[in-house]
């Protein structure tokens, strides 16, 4: 199984056997078409009532099943150039990094798979056994949550354990897709898919027996064709658990599972069992693929020349049926396998435990993207350069008709390893390539890359850091699996990737991490711009520990691109109260941040708010000032009524309190203000000092010299901070 939670138990009885097949396979293709209806449909609990998970369990390591005999032909020794290596090196990425944060981590389970979905609001991400939602923040929403526990009402496999989940949004519905294998003695797929589009909802669940033969590694795009419209998925089939028999190409019944219908069915065709490793199309961007397109899948062979391999699966559901193509050659350079075999030799700092390349088959994503009059996929896989690992990427065009190869090349520009990549494009042609890198002197790490239009043919930009990890993985050499970079449906620019790494070494102890990214020239304007409603807000006068009523400054996208926001931040004694800005501001719109004013000592109080976004000038900064006092009025104001000339109103008190810790001196009480000789101080309580929180009182007499509405101001002189404090004080005269 890939891998499993994939780590079974070390008590385990039921143990998944998977070898690494070393000769040529004579099993017989099955060419019927296959269809599966749900052994299980049931509705899930809400995900955000869901229990968290915390208990783990300490597993042991799986190999990897390779699905495709290691040829030693067309190999390129190790010591030959790969024809396709970059050799010149452009200046850094022009992508500003957004916001990162830690994901979801292990609970004594490897490898990772870590994986993840983007909609506009959340980010939800699957990782080993696990599942969690996110705003775009990095604000923990729900979870993490098992998914045997989501699966639970499937019973059967769906709610014993899992392994090799993938989570995809589907941007034309609104929904998000779930995926895992379920498996006990025998072997389920179980999918489920949002019933709204709130991730931390309910969904419904679906299981898709595959009895004794091993759906392995399995992967799923989004197909929203108008007719016979699929949630496409693709398979790496082991009778046993143990004989690879090829590839399932196949399609589940999108519009009866966004309808929640129990008889959704998943209709399949097989590959030759000399076929596996496909990677499915799945769709970016908001044009859907024309009507009648076929789904796509490409898998690579490493034959000599090198070549993708293309099939695709033209879906009836209403009859039942499938038809698979021929595979369709896509010649491209030729390559050597990673580490030799596509197995394990990428080195990590302070540790002689080697990292597996899974160079043996595509990465995950193959990114499907529909312009105007093309169709491009971008998709990649680990190469071996010297003895060192790299990515090789390429460039798709038109694959629904006459597919060719626009570029590829191969990204290896030092001495450190890369692979365990994913690729994909934003709606400006850019190109974007997340991976692992390490080496003997670094601890795993997670980079990107990326490129532009109007960059060289066959080349990457030179590389950034989303995170450098601090820790090595050992006594394993399984590393991941597959990972996952996304464009935001946002704005279709941002990209969003996660990854795993070491916070210290050790083995079952990986942690997460995710991260976002958007290149300047997207949206194929100028570079957005900041406009602020002030560069300042000043508070009023206000008693330490007390939060004053909230100001606000209007944030606006005056430039023509979105703006992509990594983090809005109040310093000092301040506060953001409310925030409408999101992770992105489309270009003219605007957003309001609120902020409060809670003094901690007397006197003046400095803060910032602080923006932090791919703007020019970021970071654009409001500075907060405010004074704090330690004395406080109350009331702050007293109305004495009204009274008729030559009489006085009843004595009314004010309170002096001094709310700090700290003895303040009173150095004088009067009162001013227009109608001064209206208004008497009649008793005091007040000697030169208050100590610290004690309070004394001021009695207040009114007696107007004329008629009509009189005022005047109380005043206490201190040093207590902000001195003067002040009480308004009212009558009328009649």
């Amino acid at each position: 199984m890939s891998h499993s939670d994939k780590f079974l138990p070390r008590d385990a009885t039921f143990v998944v056997c998977c070898l690494a097949l070393t000769g040529a396979l004579a099993f017989a293709q099955n060419s019927k078409t296959t269809v599966r209806y749900p052994t299980g449909h049931a509705v899930s609990q809400s995900l955000r009532e869901l229990p968290i998970d915390v208990l783990g369990r300490s597993d042991v390591e799986a190999p990897e099943p390779k699905p495709l005999p290691l040829r030693s032909h067309g190999v390129l020794a190790p010591s030959k150039p790969d024809p396709m290596l970059q050799q010149e090196i452009l200046p850094s990425v022009s992508a500003t990094k957004g916001i990162d944060f830690d994901g979801t981590g292990a609970l004594g389970s490897a490898p990772s798979d870590v994986n993840l979905a983007v909609g506009p609001g959340h980010i939800v991400q699957t990782v080993n056994v696990r599942l969690a939602v996110y705003n775009k923040f990095g604000t923990l929403l729900s979870g993490p949550t098992n998914l045997t526990a989501f699966f639970a009402p499937l019973g059967g496999n769906c709610a014993a354990r899992a392994s090799d989940p993938i989570v995809n949004y589907d941007r034309l519905a609104d929904r998000w897709v779930i995926s895992d294998i379920g498996f006990l003695s025998t072997f389920s797929e179980c999918v489920g898919v949002s019933k709204t589009n709130d991730p931390t909802g309910a969904y419904t669940l679906y299981a898709f027996s595959f009895g004794t033969t091993l759906n392995d590694y399995p992967k799923l795009g989004v197909w929203p064709t108008v007719t016979n419209s699929a949630y496409l998925v693709t398979y790496n089939l082991f009778l046993n658990g143990q004989i690879f028999n090829g590839s399932d190409l196949c399609g589940f019944d999108r519009t009866k599972m966004l309808a929640g219908n129990a008889s959704a069915a998943q209709i399949c065709k097989s590959t030759p069992n000399t076929e596996g490793g496909y990677l499915p199309s799945d769709l970016d961007g908001p044009t859907r693929p024309a009507d009648g397109t076929p789904g796509l899948f490409v898998t690579w062979q490493n034959n000599n020349p090198g070549q993708l391999l293309l099939r695709k699966l033209t879906l009836n559901f209403a009859a039942g049926t499938a038809t698979l193509s021929a595979a369709t050659p896509i010649n491209v350079a030729n390559s050597a396998l990673a580490c030799g075999n596509g197995g394990t030799c990428v080195p990590q700092k302070g540790t002689a435990q080697p990292l597996d390349s899974l160079g043996d088959r595509l990465m995950y994503r193959m990114g499907y993207r529909k312009f105007a009059d093309h169709e491009r996929v971008v998709i990649n896989h680990s190469v071996d350069n010297g003895g060192r690992v790299g990515v090789r990427w390429y460039e798709l065009l038109d694959l629904s008709g006459a597919v060719r190869l626009n570029q590829q090349g191969t990204f290896a520009p030092d001495t450190t390893h890369r692979w365990m990549a994913s690729a994909a494009m934003d709606k400006a042609n850019d190109i974007a390539i997340g991976y692992s890198a390490s080496s003997s002197t670094i601890n795993p790490a997670i980079r990107f890359t990326g490129r532009i239009p109007s960059d060289p043919a066959g080349t990457l930009q030179t590389e950034a850091s989303i995170l450098e990890g601090v820790g090595s993985q050992i006594n394993l050499s399984r590393w991941g699996d597959y990972t996952a970079l996304q464009v935001d449906p946002s704005d279709d620019c941002t990209f969003w990737y996660t990854n795993q790494y070491e916070k210290v070494n050790g083995s079952f102890n990986w942690s997460s991490h995710i991260g976002s990214f958007v290149f300047s020239n997207c949206d194929g304007g100028g570079p957005p711009t900041v406009t602020l409603s002030t560069t300042k807000l000043s508070f009023p006068k206000t008693v330490i520990r007390v939060t004053s009523q909230p100001k606000s400054v209007t944030w606006s996208n005056t430039g023509t691109a979105t703006l992509n926001i990594s983090s809005i931040a109040a310093s000092g004694d301040f506060a953001i109260s409310n925030n409408t800005c999101g992770s992105t501001v489309s270009a003219g719109a605007s957003c309001v941040v609120s902020v409060t004013f809670t003094p901690t000592a007397k006197d003046s109080r400095q803060g910032n708010l602080t923006f932090n976004d791919n703007a020019p000038g970021s970071p654009q900064i409001v500075a907060l000032v405010g004074t704090g006092t330690a004395i406080k009025l109350t009331p702050s104001s007293l109305n004495l009524g009204t009274v008729t000339l030559g009489n006085s109103s009843l004595h009314q008190t004010i309170t002096v309190t001094n709310v700090s810790n700290a003895t303040v001196t009173l150095t004088s009480i009067g009162i001013a203000g227009l109608n001064p000789a209206d208004f008497s101080l009649t008793s005091n309580t007040c000697g030169p000092t208050l100590a610290g929180g004690a309070s004394c009182t001021l009695g207040i007499r009114f007696k107007p010299t004329a008629t009509g509405i009189r005022k005047g101001t109380l005043q206490l002189k201190d040093n207590g901070g902000g001195s003067q404090q002040t009480a308004a004080l009212n009558g009328t005269g009649a």
